[in-house]
C-alpha cells in the first residue's frame, strides 16, 4: 500500500480554521478523520458524539481513543428524547412515509444530530462542522442543510468529497502512520445505522435486489416464521395525535417506543424491504427493522379512520406524501415543512382515543378502535331507518349524484 496523501483543490492549500465539531463514532473513518482535519486545515477538533438510542453505541474507552486520534474533547449528548418526541412524533402525526413503506429511520435522526453539533460549537467557539457521509448518500444532504439552517456561518467540511482515501485499506494505512488507534471489531459485511425508531441494512447480497435477505441479518426482530404460535393484543394510548400509553400504562416517548420495539421484535413486526430513491438520484435497496414504529403508524391511522372526515383524511394523506419527502431530503428545517407540522397538529386536535391490535408472526391487525370525539354513530350506521337518515332519501341523492353519467348516456345514446 502506497502512501497516501493530503491532496488541496487546485492545489491551492486551505484557509486554516481554529476549531472543528466532528461527528464521531469512534470507528475507523471518523477516528482517521480527526488527524486529517488537523493537518489539512491546522485545527483543532472537538469529537461529538449523540445518542439517538442505537443501543450498540460503547462510551467506555470513547473519550480516550478520540484523544489518542488528536480531538482535543469529546462531547456526548443524549438525544433520545428529543428525537423521539420533537422529531419522531411529529413525522408520525403526519403520516408521513417514504414510497410507500419507508418509515424515514435514518431520515429523522440526522437533523437531531446536526442540530446538536450546531449547539456544540457555537459552546465551544468553533467555526467549522465536520462529517464523515460520502458523496454517494442522502445523509450529506442532511446534515448540511440543517447546518445552513441554523447557523449558515459554519465552514462544512465533509472529507469523503476532498481526500484521496478510497477505502478502508487506504484509511488503516493512513491511521497507522499517524499513530491512531484502530478500531478492531469485525467489519460487518452490511452498512447499518441503528436508532431507537428503526435498524436500516444495506450492502453485501442486498445490492441484488433479487437476492432474499439472510435470516442471521435481522438484529431487532425475530423471523416471523420462528415467532410465538399465540398471538399477542397491545392497546395504544393516543390524545392528539400522539401516542402516551401501552397496555393502559403511560410512558415517555422514547420510553414508550422501546417497550413496543421489544413486543413487536418478539413477533416479527416491522420489516421492510424496497428499492428507494436516493435524493442525489441513484436506486438503491435498503432492509428495515421498524417494530415499534410500524405498530404506532397502524394505531394512529386506524383511529383517525374514527376521528377524521373523508375529505380532510384525503388532504392529510396528499401532504403526509409531501412531508415524507422534505424530511428524507433533509429540509427539516424548511418552512414548509413547520408550517405543515402546524396542520398537522390542528387536523388531529380531536384523534383520542385507544386502538387494540394483535400480533401474529410479522402481521399487525386492529382488533377495536374507540374515540371520545368518534364519529361513527352505530345508530346512523344500522341498516335501521332512523331520525338522521331515512333510506329513501338516497334516491334523490343518487339522482343528482349520478346526473353527469345519465348525461353522457344520453348523449352517446342520442336520447
Amino acid at each position: 500500500m502506497g502512501e497516501v496523501s493530503v491532496a488541496y483543490t487546485n492545489g491551492v492549500m486551505p484557509a486554516r480554521l481554529n476549531k472543528v465539531v466532528l461527528a464521531y463514532s469512534g470507528g475507523l473513518d471518523t477516528s482517521v478523520i480527526v488527524p486529517w482535519l488537523r493537518e489539512k486545515y491546522g485545527c483543532e477538533v472537538v469529537c461529538f458524539t449523540a445518542d439517538v438510542g442505537q443501543g450498540v453505541m460503547e462510551l467506555d474507552g470513547l473519550e480516550a481513543k478520540a484523544k489518542a486520534s488528536g480531538a482535543c474533547q469529546l462531547v456526548v449528548k443524549d438525544l433520545r428524547d428529543e428525537f423521539v418526541e420533537d422529531y419522531v412524533f411529529p413525522c408520525l402525526r403526519a403520516g408521513a412515509i417514504y414510497e410507500r413503506k419507508y418509515l424515514l429511520g435514518t431520515s429523522m435522526a440526522r437533523p437531531v444530530i446536526a442540530k446538536a453539533m450546531v449547539d456544540v460549537a457555537k459552546e465551544v467557539g468553533a467555526d467549522a462542522v465536520a462529517h464523515g457521509c460520502t458523496g454517494k448518500g442522502n445523509d450529506q444532504v442532511r446534515f448540511e442543510l440543517t447546518f445552513f439552517a441554523l447557523n449558515p456561518k459554519l465552514r462544512v467540511i465533509a472529507p469523503w468529497r476532498e481526500w484521496d482515501i478510497t477505502g478502508r485499506e487506504d484509511a488503516i494505512e493512513y491511521a497507522k502512520r499517524h499513530n491512531v488507534p484502530v478500531p478492531v471489531t469485525k467489519k460487518s459485511i452490511y452498512s447499518r445505522d441503528r436508532n431507537i425508531w428503526h435498524l436500516s441494512h444495506e450492502g453485501d447480497v442486498l445490492e441484488d435486489p433479487a437476492n432474499e435477505p439472510k435470516k442471521d441479518m435481522f438484529m431487532l426482530s425475530v423471523d416471523p416464521e420462528d415467532a410465538p404460535n399465540q398471538p399477542e393484543y397491545v392497546e395504544i394510548e393516543v390524545v392528539s395525535g400522539l401516542p402516551v400509553a401501552v397496555n393502559g400504562k403511560k410512558l415517555s416517548p422514547a420510553s414508550l417506543l422501546d417497550k413496543l420495539n421489544e413486543i413487536g421484535g418478539k413477533h416479527g413486526i416491522g420489516r421492510v424491504d424496497m428499492v428507494e430513491n436516493r435524493l442525489v438520484g441513484m436506486k438503491s435497496r435498503g432492509v428495515y427493522e421498524t417494530p415499534g414504529g410500524t405498530i404506532l403508524f397502524t394505531a394512529a391511522r386506524e383511529l383517525e379512520s374514527l376521528t377524521l372526515d373523508r375529505e380532510t383524511i384525503q388532504v392529510k394523506d396528499s401532504l403526509a406524501l409531501k412531508y415524507a419527502e422534505l424530511v428524507y431530503a433533509g429540509r427539516w428545517f424548511d418552512p414548509l415543512r413547520e408550517a405543515m407540522d402546524g396542520f398537522m397538529e390542528k387536523i388531529t386536535a380531536k384523534t383520542t382515543g385507544t386502538v387494540t391490535l394483535k400480533l401474529y408472526k410479522g402481521s399487525v391487525t386492529v382488533t377495536g378502535r374507540k374515540s371520545p370525539n368518534s364519529l361513527y354513530r352505530q345508530d346512523i350506521s344500522s341498516f335501521e331507518n332512523g331520525d338522521v337518515y331515512n333510506q329513501a332519501d338516497a334516491a334523490g341523492f343518487i339522482h343528482l349524484y349520478g346526473l353527469p353519467t345519465r348525461v353522457r348516456a344520453m348523449l352517446e345514446q342520442g336520447i
